[in-house]
């Protein structure tokens, strides 16, 4: 099994190339209802927990020598094929009298965006059972995922695990990159990926672009949105390089004119299947020469693969002029 690479000395505080970038081998897929899952596998890695969101409360896991593999699910809805990163996933695996359950992490990678992952220790080769355990989702759907997932649902599926396939996934050292400011490339899979909507491509108007901890932040406002009664402030948050969507942060938002205050309240977490994972709140009026100000009230806690994990920790307010 090939071996992780030293870490990069003096990485940047912000997202850069790993020191390696693996294959992933895909297991099996279920579905109940709109729910749809994937189970895939690579070989055991190096991630990092974000318990508290800042670089205080990290915390690394490493391989273990008892760890087969890194198990990884991706959890979606049929009808909009919208990756759904948000809620609980648990899985349990069975084979023959041997069974084991975990409860996944949400995490972000950078070849493979949003999912739910673990290393883990098998019984040995052959054919497992694998039951999907989906949490309902904790944040606002809107559109046509309104009423949708508040309750969660359990998947069936099985995989065959045997090394000589885990040995040929492909692992690939990137010496010449590594500690670079940027990103692999993502996978191409047989599945829906994390992605937010581009600049383009978001509803409103456009109000700016600004970067805090290398996380970048797009702002729309939206007079005309099914979201508001009144005008919908949308702010989308996204990886850099890959506009993969960064969930599990708490964002507040502060609206001034001259010198008065109009609005000062928490963004509400939000998944719609056209304007993807995003924060947003509904303001009585938006106007030329508003004062706004964005403020991460607490740091994304999603786990991160390598390349993330010096990223997004350090998180000051940024401002945008309406």
């Amino acid at each position: 099994m090939p071996q992780a690479p030293p870490l990069v000395k003096n990485r940047p505080d912000a997202v850069y190339i790993p020191t390696h970038k693996e294959g992933m081998q895909m297991g099996g897929m279920a579905k109940s209802g709109r729910y749809r899952a994937a189970v895939f596998y690579s070989y055991p890695h190096r991630f990092w927990l974000m318990s508290g969101g800042t670089a205080q409360d990290e915390k690394k896991v490493s391989i273990k020598d008892d760890d087969d593999l890194h198990l990884m699910a991706s959890v979606w809805d049929s009808k909009t094929k919208t990756v759904l990163p948000s809620g609980n996933v648990q899985i349990d695996l069975s084979k023959d009298d041997w069974s084991a359950t975990r409860t996944m992490w949400p995490m972000l990678s950078q070849n493979m965006g949003f999912h739910f992952g673990d290393n883990m220790g098998l019984d040995g080769e052959g054919k497992y059972t694998a039951k999907v355990k989906v949490g309902g989702l904790n944040v606002r759907r809107t559109g046509a995922l309104e009423g949708q997932f508040g309750k969660g649902a359990t998947l069936s599926t099985s995989f065959t695990f045997d090394k000589d396939t885990l040995e040929k996934i492909p692992f690939t050292r990137l010496d010449n990159k590594k500690g670079q400011k940027g990103a692999v490339q993502q996978m191409q899979m047989d599945m829906p990926m994390s992605h937010v909507p581009k600049k383009a491509d978001l509803p409103g108007e456009f109000v700016g672009a600004n970067s805090s901890g290398d996380a970048k932040f797009l702002v729309t406002t939206d007079e005309n949105s099914d979201l508001a009664d009144n005008t919908y402030l949308l702010v989308s948050p996204r990886t850099p390089y890959r506009r993969y969507p960064i969930p599990m942060m708490s964002l507040s938002a502060t609206l001034k004119r001259g010198g008065k205050t109009v609005f000062d309240d928490v963004l509400n977490a939000t998944i719609d299947p056209d304007i993807g994972f995003h924060y947003g709140a509904d303001v009585k009026s938006v106007q030329k020469g508003d004062t706004l100000t964005v403020k991460v009230d607490s740091p994304p806690t999603i786990s991160r693969h390598e390349g993330y994990e010096t990223a997004f920790l350090k998180m000051p307010k940024m401002q945008f002029s309406i």
